[in-house]
């Protein structure tokens, strides 16, 4: 092999070579951090991460209703998973105070608005879908997380809360585990509704997967839920053969992109089945509400 070509290949630890020179208590060093964890070395495992964060919220009763209430899984499920990425790509895009980012947490906060949601709650979802992505990528991830990851996945996570006027935020991922947890141990509980909800959800993960993943596509997402989610969602014990194959497929995928896949040279774009030609903006939220999110909201001047 030509020297040249040996100096121009991109390894397979350099990004977190780099990431270890950043300082993740910088922003931008912190977003760039993200850029590199989320969309160069686990893209698929913060989907898989944050998929489990969204089982997680149906665990609790007050929030599976809300979504049950407003049918939007029923109806059109797909573009209301889609749209709860986006608007995790939009701020991860540019970084989370990017000009980009700030617009798409204001159609949030607006969506959010037609819903009597409590702080205690939003504080929960949120921490989800932190704890959820590190928990996965502990356990699934090609290499561990480095603690300068996790703090400015933390970090970022804190700042985008912040943006959604969601207020007595953690300051440390152990703080936002510690949330869930306690969260959990006091909210968790069986309601018809997470059921519900639970079985839109992944028949949303069925329709967008793979043809060849279809067929056991059900039975693999319980078996990856833990027995307290799982009793909470209504869901069947899944046999212990299936739950120790699942693990141990996971797990050799790891191995396999660890000694094996090339590393990721271009950030991941992720594909939504809603928006097959990309999306702007103004597409992003539920369908009764889209006309009234793009109306310029009226500027209201004091005498």
């Amino acid at each position: 092999m030509r020297l040249r070509e040996r100096i121009g290949r991109r390894g397979r630890f350099d990004n977190l070579r780099e990431i270890r020179t950043l300082d993740p208590y910088d922003d931008r060093d912190r977003d760039r951090i993200v850029t590199l964890t989320g969309r160069h070395d686990f893209p698929w495992d913060l989907d898989q991460g944050t998929a489990i964060a969204f089982l997680r919220d149906y665990g609790v009763p007050s929030i599976a209703r809300l979504l049950d209430r407003t049918k939007q899984f029923e109806g059109d499920g797909i573009k209301r998973y889609d749209d709860t990425l986006v608007f995790q790509e939009e701020a991860i895009a540019d970084g989370v105070d990017s000009p980009r980012a700030r617009a798409a947490t204001e159609r949030l906060n607006r969506i959010h608005g037609h819903y009597d949601i409590p702080n205690h709650e939003f504080q929960y979802v949120l921490a989800t879908t932190l704890v959820g992505p590190v928990r996965w990528i502990e356990k699934y991830g090609w290499r561990r997380l480095d603690p300068v990851e996790v703090v400015a996945l933390t970090r970022f996570t804190t700042r985008f809360g912040e943006l959604m006027n969601i207020t007595g935020l953690p300051e440390t991922y152990d703080g936002y585990l510690q949330l869930l947890v306690d969260y959990e141990r006091e909210h968790f509980a069986h309601d018809p509704a997470n059921t519900r909800v639970t079985e839109a959800t992944i028949r949303i993960g069925r329709q967008t997967s793979p043809w060849y993943l279809r067929p056991g596509f059900r039975r693999v997402s319980i078996a990856l839920m833990d027995e307290p989610l799982r009793e909470a969602l209504g869901m069947p014990k899944q046999p212990r053969a299936l739950v120790a194959a699942v693990d141990v497929g996971l797990r050799a995928r790891a191995k396999v992109l660890r000694f094996l896949a090339k590393p990721r040279l271009t950030p991941y774009e992720r594909r939504h089945p809603t928006y097959p030609q990309g999306y702007t903006l103004d597409q992003i939220g539920p369908g009764k509400m889209l006309d009234e999110l793009n109306t310029p909201k009226k500027e209201h001047s004091v005498a």
